[in-house]
């Protein structure tokens, strides 16, 4: 039999090679003892003699192992070295290695502060400040000769407890806490979260509600000087009015305004969440809070646009009388509309019968292992199946797209009766018509899922998109077809009518909606091609009126500084005309005809307006501000009237149709009425 590897012995943790010479040095007490290169015997011996037991416990105040009998394994040593063994330690057993002595058994009356910094693995220690590896034995001298020389000026070693984050840090973190999260300002108050704080942080007095409050609105009046210099410098904004309801009787309106900037970047933000009182909810005292909004943040003479989620209609054309700019419904919400209309009875039991199956394998632990187990058995994605919700008709979609994909594996599972009651199997499984109507009416839903989510997109401008989305719906997509169910077809017919109601499509007054003008202001969308001849002249004529206006408008202002900026006196008038009679005949034609005279369509405004529109379109994917900053130069006209209906979101609020803002919508429920606008406003703003 193959003889092991000989195993170092264990002396050598307290004994050193002095070079290459023949001696070795002991690491307690630096003694020189002779090394004939194969026994350890004298090594051994010295440590029995001058190291014992007690002086060994008692030697290092930190974690010490104590020093014990070399293991000697079977077969791995020599019959003299175990005989040399037992009779240095008569009362050990050489075929069994003394237990370890447990450090924890050890009583210490004080706990090392560097072990706040450092973490313990295997035989090293990290530092958790700036990833160091140090070799761990036993002593923390090591790890406090690295605080002193590495981190000084972040922690003083020597003092237990310190810490490395101030108290003011802290405080600062905790108000981060609560604006990000939106949380109520009354948890710094909570019991559990202040016992968590004096746990982490050693001697840390929690602030009070108030103090915590001065932070934050702090934060607040910091965020609304930084608004307020980047309003002044806007030509043109947009408001959104997002109406929202935390509980049954605790109704508000969140006021927001968009901007492009001078680089072209779409921005938006947050200007004030007022509480609606239930008895005084009218056109009148809805249009007067957002005139107080706008003029209390300097942008009266500047809004283009509002647009709003308000069901009730109060914010119809009767409001157009008290301000001065136009007003139209978030897309997503007119969307909502449509859909709600277009479901009937018979779509409305299958999307409860769908719920309640998608409920079943949700809740029933049995059914939902035994549905993962049928995913495995018939290679389909393990996706846990959707159930919808009432106040969002898109999870019908994710609901059903869900059901079909995981159809064949859920009817294995009812089938199965070991897993499945026959009673439950025949109220939860659904008939083979509803089955069809289901496939036939996700693709529809689907459609109208991802025209929400191209008019919700926040990386351009979104509005201009409204009308061809539109359109398109209802004439090609929204338009039956003969392999259509009956369900599914009366809910196209449905969806187009109330598309075309809410919409005004047939209205003599398309030209002049915000969304329309936007859509001619959008070099993608600018032929209009999904209008009626008649209808692409009107806002032809449109875009004509708004340049022409803005002409006017700037026209007196234009002439001031021109007369202003180029002065010329007689005397100089004579020097320039010399000098040009003297230059060849291009500069003379210059001087007779004028510098313009070659680009008169970059100074006329309707030629300029033709020109914009004879101009290719670019392709779909290009983002209009990104065209516009690259052209503006070539349409300088039409570049300030872009401005002003670009930067018109499609929907109220328009991080709300995603993940991120149906997580916002639920936090900010939760919100005391007194703090509303303040937390909204750092939170949307950060």
């Amino acid at each position: 039999m193959k003889r092991g590897a000989k195993r170092r012995s264990s002396v050598w943790e307290c004994f050193e090679q002095v070079g290459t010479s023949n001696f070795v040095s002991c690491k307690k007490c630096y003694a020189r003892l002779k090394y004939c290169g194969a026994s350890t015997s004298t090594m051994m011996a010295h440590m029995m003699k001058h190291m014992s037991t007690t002086t060994l416990e008692v030697e290092e105040e930190d974690e010490k192992p104590l020093i014990t009998a070399p293991r000697i394994e079977k077969g791995n040593t020599s019959n003299s070295e175990v005989t040399q063994t037992a009779n240095m330690f008569p009362n050990t057993e050489t075929t069994t290695p003394p237990p370890e002595r447990d450090h924890g058994e050890k009583k210490r009356s004080r706990r090392s502060s560097v072990w706040d910094i450092f973490i313990k693995v295997d035989d090293e220690v990290h530092c958790t400040i700036c990833d160091t590896k140090l070799k761990y034995k036993s002593s923390t001298t090591s790890m406090m000769y690295h605080l002193r020389n590495k981190h000084s000026d972040k922690d003083n070693a020597s003092n237990e407890g310190a810490s490395l984050v101030t108290h003011a840090e802290v405080t600062e973190l905790i108000c981060r806490m609560i604006e990000k999260d939106m949380m109520p300002i009354s948890v710094v108050n909570g019991e559990g979260f202040q016992e968590l704080l004096a746990q982490i942080v050693n001697g840390y007095k929690m602030p009070s509600a108030g103090n915590i409050m001065r932070f934050i609105e702090g934060h607040f009046h910091e965020k609304a000087e930084d608004l307020r210099v980047q309003l002044v410098k806007v030509e043109k904004v947009a408001i959104t009015a997002d109406f929202w309801a935390a509980l049954p009787f605790q109704r508000y309106v969140t006021v927001s305004c968009s901007f492009i900037t001078d680089d072209w970047k779409g921005r938006s933000a947050v200007l004030q969440t007022h509480m609606l009182s239930e008895d005084h909810i009218t056109t009148e005292s809805i249009t007067e809070m957002l005139l107080s909004t706008v003029q209390a943040w300097g942008i009266a003479g500047k809004v283009t646009a509002c647009i709003h989620n308000n069901k009730e209609n109060f914010l119809s054309g009767k409001a157009c009388d008290y301000v001065t700019w136009d007003f139209a419904a978030c897309f997503a919400m007119t969307l909502h509309l449509a859909v709600t209309d277009g479901l009937s009875e018979d779509l409305m039991r299958i999307i409860a019968a769908a719920g309640r199956l998608v409920q079943h394998f949700n809740h029933n632990t049995m059914a939902r292992e035994a549905l993962e187990q049928k995913q495995v058995q018939m290679c389909l994605p393990q996706h846990k199946l959707i159930n919808s919700d009432k106040t969002r008709w898109d999870t019908i979609c994710d609901m059903f797209e869900q059901l079909l994909e995981q159809r064949w594996a859920i009817k294995a599972v009812l089938s199965d009766r070991t897993i499945t009651s026959r009673q439950d199997a025949q109220d939860l499984e659904m008939e083979d018509d509803s089955w069809q109507i289901i496939e036939n009416f996700t693709p529809v839903l689907a459609t109208l899922k991802w025209a929400t989510v191209v008019v919700s997109a926040e990386t351009e401008a979104s509005i201009s998109n409204i009308y061809p989305i539109t359109f398109s719906l209802i004439q090609t997509h929204l338009v039956p077809k003969e392999n259509d169910v009956e369900q599914v077809r009366e809910f196209k017919l449905k969806v187009q009518e109330s598309l075309r109601n809410h919409m005004e499509i047939d209205s003599n007054e398309l030209a002049s909606k915000p969304a329309l003008i936007a859509s001619i202001l959008d070099p993608r969308h600018k032929h209009l091609s999904f209008l009626t001849p008649a209808g692409r002249l009107a806002a032809k004529v449109k875009l004509h009126e708004l340049v022409s206006k803005l002409d006017t408008m700037t026209a007196s202002g234009v002439l001031k500084d021109e007369q202003q900026e180029t002065p010329v006196t007689p005397d100089m008038s004579q020097q320039v005309l010399a000098s040009n009679l003297r230059s060849d005949t291009k500069n003379t034609m210059m001087l007779l005809l004028g510098d313009n005279y070659s680009s008169s369509y970059a100074t006329d405004s309707e030629a300029q307006v033709d020109y914009y529109l004879r101009d290719i379109a670019p392709s779909l994917d290009i983002n209009p501000l990104d065209w516009w900053k690259i052209n503006r130069q070539r349409f300088p006209k039409l570049e300030s009237l872009a401005r002003h209906y670009l930067c018109l979101p499609g929907v109220s609020l328009p991080s709300l149709q995603s993940e991120a803002g149906q997580t916002f919508a639920a936090m900010r429920t939760r919100l005391n009425p007194e703090h509303m606008n303040m937390i909204i406003f750092v939170n949307r703003n950060a």
